[in-house]
C-alpha cells in the first residue's frame, strides 16, 4: 500500500477502488502505478484536482477545474475489456444524452469528462416510478440514436453475448448449483439467439441502471460509466426495469412488471417481451456469474426472477 503523504490524501484505504483492486495481483499491480498515472495526467492536462469520490470499484474518479475554470471530472480506470469501450462510446454520443467527453489518454487509462451538476443519481430521486422510468427511456432514445463509430471501436452484442453463453453453461457443469438446468439452458439460449433477431442495431449504453443517470446543468439527465457496445437496443433496459423502485419487493411483482415493461417498450419502440427475454438471459447470466464468486444464494433469488420474468414473456 502507497505510504507518501500525497497517496494517503489522494488514494484513502477506504475508497473503495482501493479495497476492490487490492484483492487480486493485477489489482494491486495497478494500484502500484496509479498514483503516478494521476500525477501525469494532471500535470499533462492542467488540471486541478479535488478529493476522490467514493464510489466505483475499479475506477480513481475526482473531480476537476481545468485550466481555464471550468469544472470536469478526472476518471482513470483499471485497464479491462470493459472499459474500453467506454471513451469511444461517449465520442459517439457526443453529449446527446451523455456527459462529453472532454479528453482522453488511452495509455494511461484516464478520461476527462464533463461534470455533473447537482449530480443527483435518479435511483435516489423522489420521482414517482413511472415518471423516473419514462426520463430514463428518453435518455436512451438520445443514446440510441447516435452513429456507430467504425468498426472495430467498440465490440458486438452478439460477441459477447455468445461468450456469456458459453461461461455461464462452464460454471453450471463445474459448480453444480441446484440451479434450474432448464431454466439455464433457456438464458444460455436466449443470449445467443437474440442478437441474431434484432431489427436494428445502436450504440447501447451497456451498464444502464438507474446510479449511472445523473442529474445535470446542461441537460436534466445524463448517463454515465456506460460499457457500450453495438447490437440489439433492447439488451440495454433489464438494468433499469429492475432497480427503480425494486419491483420483486412488491407481494405480488407479476402486474408491476407489466405496466413497467409495457410502458418502457412504448416510450422505446420496442416489443415488452422482446425487453423481457433479454431480461431473462442477463439475469441468468448474472445468476451465474454470482453463483462463481460465493454467492450461491443470491443466483438462486436471480433465477427465481428470472423464472417469473419467463413466465411473463411466454418463454
Amino acid at each position: 500500500m502507497v505510504r507518501t503523504p500525497y497517496d494517503h490524501h489522494r488514494f484513502p484505504a477506504e475508497l473503495p477502488v482501493i479495497r476492490q483492486m487490492g484483492g487480486t495481483a493485477s489489482g494491486r499491480a495497478w494500484l502500484d502505478r496509479l498514483p503516478g498515472l494521476v500525477r501525469e495526467v494532471e500535470e499533462r492536462w492542467e488540471l486541478r484536482l479535488g478529493d476522490p469520490i467514493h464510489g466505483g470499484s475499479c475506477s480513481w474518479v475526482a473531480p476537476a477545474e481545468l485550466p481555464g475554470g471550468g469544472p470536469a471530472v478526472l476518471k482513470v480506470t483499471w485497464p479491462h475489456r470493459e472499459a474500453d469501450g467506454e471513451a469511444p462510446g461517449l465520442h459517439a454520443w457526443d453529449g446527446n444524452g451523455a456527459v462529453r467527453l472532454h479528453r482522453w489518454d488511452r495509455a494511461r487509462g484516464a478520461l476527462l469528462i464533463e461534470r455533473c451538476t447537482p449530480g443527483t443519481p435518479l435511483s435516489t430521486t423522489a420521482l414517482p416510478p413511472a415518471e423516473r422510468l419514462t426520463l430514463a427511456a428518453g435518455l436512451l432514445r438520445d443514446l440510441w440514436a447516435a452513429p456507430a463509430p467504425p468498426d472495430g471501436h467498440l465490440e458486438h452484442v452478439g460477441t459477447v453475448c455468445a461468450e456469456w453463453a458459453d461461461i455461464l453453461q462452464e460454471r453450471m457443469l463445474r459448480l453444480r448449483p441446484a440451479y434450474d438446468p432448464g431454466l439455464v439452458a433457456l438464458g444460455a439460449d436466449l443470449l445467443r439467439t437474440l442478437p441474431t433477431t434484432a431489427a436494428r442495431e445502436v450504440v447501447v449504453h451497456g451498464d444502464f441502471n438507474p446510479g449511472n443517470v445523473l442529474a445535470a446543468g446542461r441537460s436534466p439527465w445524463l448517463a454515465i460509466d456506460p460499457k457500450p457496445m453495438v447490437g440489439d437496443p433492447a439488451y440495454d433496459p433489464w438494468p433499469l426495469l429492475m432497480q427503480i423502485d425494486a419491483p420483486f419487493a412488491h407481494p405480488d411483482p407479476r402486474p408491476v412488471l407489466r405496466e413497467r415493461y409495457a410502458r418502457v417498450a412504448e416510450a422505446l419502440g420496442e416489443d415488452p417481451a422482446r425487453l423481457l427475454a433479454w431480461s431473462v438471459a442477463r439475469s441468468v447470466e448474472s445468476a451465474l456469474w454470482s453463483a462463481d464468486h460465493d454467492d450461491a444464494e443470491g443466483g438462486a433469488e436471480e433465477l427465481t426472477e428470472a423464472r417469473v420474468l419467463a413466465d411473463l414473456a411466454g418463454l
